[in-house]
């Protein structure tokens, strides 16, 4: 049985409504898809992974992504806002219990979530695990990659003066927000392209152009930059000092051995803490468009192995 596609925007607080669509079997399994960034919103290539005839999905754009309104912005945006954004949403959709299927900052929301709300999480399928903490941060964002990617980081850390007091991310942050449109348009784009060339497996400088010119990367940018600066919005080591309120939860956890984004020793290091989660490891890097991610993810939603 096929419902008919439903979207729409939940007014979530004065200043923001978000926007989302329910799509599938209205008798199937709920499944909440949540999209990383902070900021990138939901694409059309999501629902790729979904069997519409089984599966009853609901995509949405985290407050300032994407759809969502107003574009961009950081007020009144933290983690505690979007968890509580997706409780609105669930109780509108009437849904009680639901998968969440998320990747890399949608896993942090995902495991934030089910950490507050595990009575109302069937299972979490989880993509290129990112924690949220200091290390995952300053791995990204403090040289992490400076040896394997020399030239990439050098474009990225060049544009903050070496006098400058705010980190980088505050910095990008700053003429993001308050910059003229030139440094607005400039510190956007280049903080979307530094993610984007590190975030496939060999990914080639065309493809970086073209990922950018089919997303909406400015709201990529400067949430990013917002949730970034300021630790996530969450204490530090939230997630795994939580870790015993996921106990119940089955947890599959799908991390490419080439990310560069969320290296995966931080995900071998959640897995074995974990009492109930199962890690495959994919020949990939960060995204979840590579062949053997794709296909892992694809087969795990295909026969609900749980």
């Amino acid at each position: 049985m096929r419902m008919h596609p439903k979207s729409g925007y939940l007014e979530v607080s004065e200043l923001h409504k978000i926007y989302y669509e329910v799509h599938g079997n209205i008798k199937g399994d709920p499944i909440l898809y949540i999209h990383g960034g902070p900021g990138a919103g939901f694409s059309e290539k999501a629902k790729r992974f979904f069997d519409f005839e089984r599966h009853l999905v609901i995509f949405f754009d985290q407050r300032g992504a994407s759809k969502s309104i107003p574009f961009g912005s950081i007020e009144e945006n933290t983690t505690q806002h979007l968890v509580n954004d997706i409780t609105k949403l669930l109780n509108l959709l009437k849904v009680d219990k639901v998968t969440l299927f998320g990747g890399s900052w949608g896993t942090t929301l995902s495991l934030i979530f089910a950490i507050q709300y595990p009575n109302r999480i069937n299972r979490l399928l989880l993509i290129g695990l990112f924690l949220g903490d200091k290390k995952s941060i300053d791995y990204y964002l403090d040289g992490g990659i400076k040896d394997k990617y020399p030239l990439i980081w050098e474009r990225f850390k060049k544009l903050v003066p070496t006098t400058s007091k705010y980190s980088i991310s505050e910095y990008y942050l700053e003429k993001m927000i308050n910059g003229s449109d030139e440094e607005k348009k400039l510190f956007c784009y280049e903080w979307a392209f530094y993610e984007m060339s590190i975030f496939k497996k060999n990914i080639k400088p065309k493809e970086v152009e073209t990922l950018l010119n089919q997303m909406s990367y400015e709201s990529l940018s400067i949430l990013e930059a917002h949730y970034l600066s300021n630790a996530s919005f969450i204490e530090e080591g939230y997630i795994i000092k939580n870790i015993n309120k996921l106990k119940d939860i089955p947890i599959k956890i799908v991390h490419g051995k080439y990310d560069d984004i969320c290296p995966l020793k931080f995900a071998v290091s959640f897995d074995e803490k974990a009492s109930n989660s199962k890690l495959y490891i994919t020949n990939a890097g960060h995204s979840d468009s590579e062949l053997e991610t794709e296909q892992k993810l694809i087969e795990l939603l295909k026969t609900n192995v749980w």
